[in-house]
């Protein structure tokens, strides 16, 4: 079976994005960071991603390698994420690009068929998709990189639950910035 993680930049008080969709708080990400979420891209055998976070990463990425002032780590970046196989859940796009597919139908029974599967880790990003998982509980792990600043309000990044989810602690890193990465499994 395939583990599936969660992760995300999300202010502290547990926002990934302010109101307006707005991710200007996050401003661009130390070296550190960027480094850290690279090294978990290449680790990952399939994306799964809600449209939201999907057209924000193809706005980018497809060329990002191809901008005059990327850094060798966002080229490689960029190749990583053309690269990866990715699965977009939508009803309102009609068509996706860069090894990627697209899943109109069931997300839940879509994602659960994909975690009884053979291969690497499944990354899966965007509030309102993963937040569908986390309350079927097919999340098993989750990074969460807290930027210490407060938007009062917008997109949170955990969504409300039945019941309690135990969890334990896998990694804490205090990155430059302020910035606290932490990671958790679920403790089944």
């Amino acid at each position: 079976m395939r583990k599936l993680i969660y992760g995300m930049n999300l202010t502290l008080d547990g926002y990934i994005a302010a109101p307006g969709d707005d991710i200007g708080w996050s401003g661009p990400p130390s070296d550190e960071l960027f480094q850290w979420w690279l090294d978990h891209e290449q680790a990952t055998g399939l994306s799964l991603y809600g449209r939201k976070l999907w057209e924000a990463m193809s706005s980018y990425w497809p060329t990002g390698d191809q901008q005059p002032d990327a850094t060798p780590a966002e080229a490689e970046f960029a190749r990583t994420w053309r690269d990866t196989p990715k699965v977009v859940f939508s009803s309102t796009i009609d068509t996706v690009d860069w090894n990627t597919r697209l899943v109109t139908g069931d997300a839940i029974a879509e994602i659960t068929r994909l975690k009884a599967g053979d291969g690497g880790p499944m990354s899966i990003g965007g509030a309102t998709l993963a937040g569908a998982a986390m309350r079927a509980g097919l999340i098993d792990e989750y990074v969460i990189a807290t930027h210490p600043v407060l938007v009062g309000g917008g997109t949170p990044f955990f969504t409300a639950l039945d019941s309690w989810v135990d969890l334990r602690l896998l990694e804490t890193r205090a990155m430059s910035g302020g910035v606290v990465l932490t990671r958790y499994e679920i403790r089944r």
